[in-house]
């Protein structure tokens, strides 16, 4: 994947290879201007408030002496966000914003924590894990099921990266829109539930026009200040890898998922 990611004073920026290339040109100051100013302000609260009594002020004190004291090296290579969608694999109705805050390992594997919203009261709703076609491609037949392919998030203009100029965020969904994703979720505040219960889920990506709610989307656009519609028209020259037939299985009616009550559920249609 070849990415490359530095700090700037407004956040940070995420940019590929080739993008770093192209600002040595002339207008590298311009660029260079618009990753400082670069953030992301655009806050989206938690689905839900968790029980409990207020921190202490003890308890404030111990966060706050931990901030300056301890390292957190895995935290805070936490450095590309990305707001999405996702659904439950086999029940593509049941539909959810999900922010992803990612960490680049090397050229081929992504890792991300999956959030509720994007403010400190943000809920841990699950993992998403990110490889590229040539490390799916090595995957056993019985594993890949489990992962969806990112083609159409891209060049939907579904996946953004906010806060992050056009052509560095085009740049890197060049590199995303090959890529594989295998999601599961832990606590569904989607269902307003206030603590993680229940069993794990699989997600899935969507992978056709017509299936994510338009309501989700223009909810998330307004609040970002963006379009999705020109973002998909800006990206329309991506090209668009093939897709390995062992990914997106629900759509040919293989479905995995852990039913609420526990065990493994293998093969089931998935409802339409």
């Amino acid at each position: 994947m070849a990415l490359r990611h530095f700090a700037t004073a407004g956040g940070v920026a995420i940019l590929s290879e080739r993008l770093v290339r192209s600002m040595r040109d002339a207008r590298i100051g311009v660029l260079a201007a618009a990753l400082l100013a670069a953030c992301g302000d655009q806050k989206s609260p938690s689905q839900v408030t968790a029980p409990g009594e207020p921190a202490s002020a003890s308890t404030r004190v111990l966060e706050a002496g931990a901030t300056v004291l301890q390292d957190r090296p895995p935290i805070e290579a936490l450095n590309v966000y990305l707001d999405g969608f996702h659904f439950y694999n086999g029940r593509p109705r049941e539909q959810m914003e999900a922010h992803h805050y990612c960490a680049v390992l090397n050229a081929d594997v992504i890792q991300c924590v999956i959030f509720d919203g994007s403010g400190k009261d943000a809920k841990l709703m699950g993992v998403e894990y990110v490889v590229s076609a040539a490390l799916f491609a090595t995957l056993p037949e019985s594993e890949k099921p489990l992962w969806h392919s990112h083609v159409h998030e891209v060049r939907s203009g579904q996946l953004v990266a906010p806060g992050i100029p056009d052509q560095a965020e085009r740049q890197l969904m060049k590199q995303l829109v090959g890529t594989y994703g295998k999601t599961w979720h832990t606590w569904h505040t989607d269902r307003e539930k206030s603590l993680p219960l229940g069993m794990p889920q699989l997600m899935m990506g969507f992978t056709a026009d017509g299936q994510v709610d338009p309501a989700l989307v223009t909810a998330r656009d307004q609040r970002l200040g963006i379009d999705s519609q020109k973002k998909r028209q800006d990206r329309a020259s991506i090209a668009a890898p093939s897709i390995d037939p062992g990914a997106d299985a629900w759509q040919r009616g293989k479905v995995i998922q852990l039913p609420e009550g526990g065990g493994m559920s293998h093969g089931a249609s998935a409802p339409r």
